[in-house]
């Protein structure tokens, strides 16, 4: 039942208890005991909504930042990641593959805003070695959700 329940609610975390129970075939008290185990083990970290903010008068500049760190001996890129998800500003911080050792996803009001934020305080880290950002300049699909949703051309076709 776990990772069924995982799946589940993965794609929408506000399905009524109830609901959830009748898809998995079993009682209520069961899917929430589950959850609460879950949550109590880490597995479930917590319960987030996906804004298009493109459609609300909230203006949100998102930046993906590079950063090529020399790692701490003994804990690795860990206590540099540490660092970084610290900022109020970091959303989101991954050690990934290739040229670059971390990906740091974060937020601001303006592109000077992200761009301060890249050259006074994560460029000047130490063991900081290098950065490249990357701004989203328009989201197409956001875990799994579609943003754009394409138009009908409801143009009539003249033909000669």
């Amino acid at each position: 039942m776990r990772e069924e329940l995982l799946a589940v609610i993965e794609k929408n975390s506000r399905m009524d208890l109830k609901e959830l129970a009748v898809i998995l075939g079993v009682r209520e008290v069961d899917v929430v005991n589950e959850l609460e185990a879950m949550e109590k083990e880490g597995i479930i970290c917590g319960y987030h909504t996906l804004v298009n903010w493109e459609k609300t008068s909230n203006e949100k500049v998102t930046a993906l930042i590079e950063v090529r760190v020399t790692p701490q001996r003994g804990q690795g890129f860990d206590s540099m990641a540490e660092r970084i998800y610290r900022y109020p500003e970091v959303r989101s911080v991954y050690l990934i593959s290739g040229g670059f050792d971390l990906m740091v996803i974060l937020e601001g009001k303006t592109l000077r805003e992200v761009s301060s934020f890249v050259s006074d305080k994560l460029s000047t880290l130490d063991r900081v070695l290098s950065t490249s950002t990357h701004f989203i300049l328009k989201k197409y699909k956001d875990h799994g959700t579609i943003f754009v949703q394409k138009t009908e051309d409801e143009r009539e076709m003249i033909t000669p």
